[in-house]
């Protein structure tokens, strides 16, 4: 048993939101490829692009760590391309930052010449200038859920289900 955040829609709200914005060229940089949540947010992002009718470059989506210095390293890599993306959805806040670092690395001015969109709306997302546009993650009703999940079990109950997704939304 488990709980987590709606992960797919997070990344398809994070990337409409880019899209509304104009931006056509939106890359994508998640965790690691063997979690099921950096999947599931690159699965929104390519439903959203596609939905959108938008091409999803391969070269635009990066796999790494949820963490300032991947986020800075894969967001660095992408702003080296030949047909640089004008905007990234990061999964995680932590690698938003590091990507507004390398953006900013680059001469570029985040937002107006590249758009970045976060993941998990920690603390610190408020108080970067500009803030962090970002995904919310109900991350203490996540640990509430699952504190009540394991008593039950410890009580001998049975869990309601095997997988709660708690809703996530868009803080702008």
């Amino acid at each position: 048993p488990s709980v987590g955040s709606a992960n797919w829609a997070g990344g398809v709200v994070a990337t409409r939101h880019l899209i509304e914005l104009g931006h056509t060229r939106i890359a994508a940089i998640t965790g690691p490829e063997d979690m099921m949540c950096s999947l599931a947010r690159v699965d929104g992002y390519r439903s959203a692009m596609n939905t959108a009718g938008l091409e999803v470059d391969p070269a635009w989506v990066r796999f790494g760590d949820f963490h300032t210095t991947g986020g800075e390293a894969r967001a660095a890599e992408l702003l080296a391309l030949g047909n640089a993306p004008t905007s990234i959805f990061a999964g995680s806040d932590l690698q938003a930052v590091g990507a507004i670092a390398a953006g900013r690395a680059a001469g570029l001015s985040v937002p107006d010449d590249l758009s970045i969109v976060g993941y998990d709306d920690i603390a610190l997302a408020r108080w970067m200038s500009p803030q962090l546009t970002t995904v919310h993650q109900p991350l203490r009703r996540m640990g509430e859920e699952a504190t009540r999940l394991v008593l039950r079990m410890a009580d001998g109950g049975e869990p309601d289900t095997l997988r709660m997704d708690l809703a996530t939304h868009l803080v702008v």
